[in-house]
Parts: C-alpha cells; structure tokens; sequence
C-alpha cells in the first residue's frame, strides 16, 4: 500500500503545489483540504499516514486542529508548515504532539526528505500496532515457519529466553530471519504490551547513529535546533533490536557498553544522565570472534551481548522446511497481493530442495513474489521465472490478470518491484554483491543503485558466498 497524506492550507495554489510534486516524489496519494474544519471531516471518514498543516488558517488554525487530531488519534503522524517569522508558534506545536515542523518558503528537496522521515514514522507506529494486535490474537510463531528439528530448537530456545529480561544475541546469515526472531521475542516477554524499536545499524552513517540511539539536546550540533528522544528512550520499558550490530564502529560500541552495563546514557549535548528500563535484542550475520580477533569488535562488548545466543540455521541446513515455507510464502503474498491462491509445481518444487538458497528465507520469498507475478495460471513453474536452480530471470511481462483488481499506482509498482528485484538481484548475482561492479554493468551511479536497493529492500548481503 502505498503511503497516504492530507495536506491542510487555505491557499489553493500551495495544495496544488503539493500536490504535484510530492506524489511523484514520495510515491503517495495526496488529499487536500481548505481549512481545519474541512480537514476532521476527510479524517473521519478516511485512514492517513501523515498530515501535513498550515500553522495560520481562517478559523480552525493548524494548532487547534493538531490538538483535536492528537484528541482522536494520538498516533497519527502531524507536520506544521509555518511561515519564517512564526517559529515560536511551531514550537508550540512540537510540544503539543507535531512530529516536525517546516518552514515556508521551502526547499522541494528538504520537504521531501523530512516528509520520508515522517511517513517511516508513521509505518514504524502502524507497524508495532499491527505487531501487538496479531501476537495477542494468532500464534506467537505466525510467520517464523519450520518443522524441521532444528527449527523446534529455535522456538524452544525462543520461548526460554522471552521468559527472562537478559540480553539476546541472535546469529545467522542474511534472510534467516533474525528480525522476526526478535519480534517473536518480544512479543512472548513479559514486555510484550511495551513498544519495540527495531535499529537497522548499516543503514545509519555513525555520525547520525549516535544521535539516533541515545537523542541530543537543541544546540549539540549545528542543525540540533530542538531536542530530541533517541530510541532508547522510545523503547522505555520495552524492547529495542540493534540488527546487525556486527557492522557498527568501536566507538558506538564503547557508548553501547554503559547502556548495558549500567542502562543509562547521555543525549548528545546534555550533561545529565537518562536511565532507562530497556531489554536489548541484537543480531549479525558476521562472525564476531573474528572481528575480535582483527580488532574490529570490543571482546567486553561481545560477552556483554553474548549472554543469551540463539544461531538461526541457514535454508541449505533445513531443506525439508522449503515445502511448508513455500506454501506459508504463498498464502501470505497471494492474499495481500489480491490474488488467488497459486502452488509451484513439483518439477520447481525439486528444483528448490536443490538450489543453495545463498539469501535463504528472503532469496526464496523475491522467487516466490515473482512467479506470483508472472505465472499466467494458478501453478507457478520454472518457465515463469526462469528458475535454472542457480539463476532466475524474468523473461516475460506479467500476467495481464494480476492487474485486474490493482488501481493503476499499485500495478505500476508491483510491476517495478519485480523488474527490479530480477534484474538487480541477477546482477549482484553476477558480481557476487559486489555493489560497485554491479553499478558498472547496468551504467548506474553507485549512489543510485543503492537507492533503489534500499526502495525494494534488495540486500547485496544476499548474494555474497558465506564463509566455508
């Protein structure tokens, strides 16, 4: 789905302005709305992930409406535009429950980004909502599928440890599913009704990572003009995933190290000390002992993590779960990509009890994905996605069918999403992961490849050869 914002101003040309430019941008629908009032009467009857409101409005103005929306829907995520000379009124705002505030005149590509900033917010707070609802409701192992042995001693591992507060480090090679493992965690503790705040670690430049962890008071740094809770302060009285810490420098692992030990922290800038009351779930897919032994992993800081260890077992390691992962893989995308319910067929089937599985869990679920969008019946063969067990590659354009139900955005990136987890993935292929080298051949930017990897959560990880 893709995201959705109501825009609130009194001028027609700024709403239209928005309008056009941040669809594309931001690949979202954008609604627009007149005045405050006309705003709670589009919120009522619709869902929104961000709502982005002028300050200065006949009538209802933007801090009223904030107050009436965090009223009703203390979630949702609120943006104030506001003109330069009204920055104590955004302030306000900020401390009356706005995530952001812009100032007008604004530069198009700062909006967007703050705006992106917004919207992960918003999917991370519907995210942790959903998580809550189904792991009251269904079977707390719902989508950590297995029946081979040694996936019945990852989930008795799982429920022993969930029981305790201690430290849990979780091991495996990329698309194992250690995120869902620490999801599983949490969601079987006692600290299950608390919140849960996953880190992706590689995804952060340390200079940032620090003040994304631990917050920083207004005036730490050049751009710091409001203080801010880190989310080690989001996870208080809950639990907090630091995924792949492995790839994290000495220095944040130094900072880390107090946390642990004494479960306390200062905010970049501030000289008081913050206690917090957090279980830490971390994960790598390296081998920590090494990076140790090369200098590159603090040993105190290992045996710190390292209290509780759960090893996930590559798919190569669990091959008489391929069957049962496949059948779960293809309820849960059928369903959610408004499809009937397709099947592989055996001679694929074979195929897959056969073929390395380098990206495990997540090289098998893009696979499936595909077949579902181009399989012209409900079985899905080899043909399909050109599946040779040790390459895949899509040759053909969908199945006109798999459009019928789509409004034209969502087949458009459906159809984006598959061409580019084909044709990216086969070119990490190719090159082994090696991102550079798969720029060169497809005459992109290194910057602009990944970009669109992180768009499609396309991990060069999964393609690289693990250690023998």
């Amino acid at each position: 789905m893709i995201a959705s914002i109501l825009v609130v101003d009194d001028e027609m040309d700024m709403q239209q302005l928005l309008k056009r430019s941040l669809e594309p941008a931001l690949n979202c629908r954008v609604e627009t709305a007149s005045s405050g009032e006309m705003a709670l009467s589009v919120l009522a009857d619709n869902q929104f992930d961000l709502v982005l409101a002028d300050i200065k409005m006949p009538g209802m103005d933007g801090l009223e409406l904030l107050e009436l929306i965090k009223r009703e829907s203390p979630d949702i995520t609120v943006v104030i535009m506001t003109a330069f000379g009204s920055i104590d009124l955004a302030v306000e705002a900020i401390k009356n429950g706005a995530y952001d505030f812009i100032t007008k005149p604004f530069d198009h590509n700062s909006l967007v980004i703050q705006l992106e900033k917004a919207l992960e917010r918003s999917a991370l707070l519907k995210e942790n909502s959903r998580l809550k609802k189904a792991c009251e409701n269904a079977n707390v192992f719902q989508d950590i599928v297995g029946e081979s042995p040694p996936m019945q001693r990852v989930f008795e591992t799982i429920q022993m440890v969930a029981n305790t507060d201690l430290t849990v480090l979780i091991t495996g090679e990329s698309g194992t599913g250690k995120d869902l493992t620490a999801r599983a965690i949490h969601a079987l503790s006692p600290r299950s009704k608390g919140p849960y705040v996953p880190v992706n670690c590689p995804t952060v430049p340390e200079q940032i990572l620090e003040s994304e962890l631990f917050g920083y008071r207004k005036g730490a740094f050049t751009h710091a003009t409001r203080n801010k809770r880190g989310m080690f302060q989001e996870a208080h009285k809950g639990s907090i995933f630091l995924d792949e810490i492995g790839d994290i420098t000495p220095v944040i692992q130094t900072k880390l190290l107090r946390v642990l030990q004494e479960k306390e922290f200062k905010p970049l800038g501030d000289t008081t000390t913050i206690t917090v009351d957090v279980r830490i779930i971390a994960s790598t897919n390296q081998n920590l002992k090494e990076k140790i032994a090369k200098g590159e992993f603090r040993e105190d800081f290992f045996y710190r993590l390292n209290v509780l260890p759960i090893k996930l077992p590559p798919l190569r390691e669990r091959r008489q779960d391929i069957p049962l992962l496949a059948t779960h893989l293809l309820e849960k995308h059928c369903s959610q990509l408004n499809q009937p319910l397709k099947q592989i067929t055996k001679e694929l089937l074979h195929m897959f009890m056969q073929h390395p599985w380098i990206g495990n869990i997540r090289e098998l679920e893009n696979v499936l994905v595909q077949g579902i969008m181009f399989s012209k019946s409900n079985e899905i063969t080899p043909e399909d996605i050109g599946f040779k067990g040790k390459q895949k590659t899509p040759a053909q354009s969908p199945n006109p069918e798999f459009f019928r139900n789509l409004a034209y955005k969502e087949a458009k990136e459906s159809t984006l999403e598959a061409f580019n987890t084909a044709y990216i993935g086969n070119l990490l292929k190719k090159t082994g992961g090696n991102v550079t080298q798969a720029a060169r051949e497809c005459n992109l930017e290194r910057q602009s490849l990944q970009q669109i990897m992180r768009r499609y959560n396309i991990r060069a990880d999964d393609f690289r050869q693990p250690p023998q």
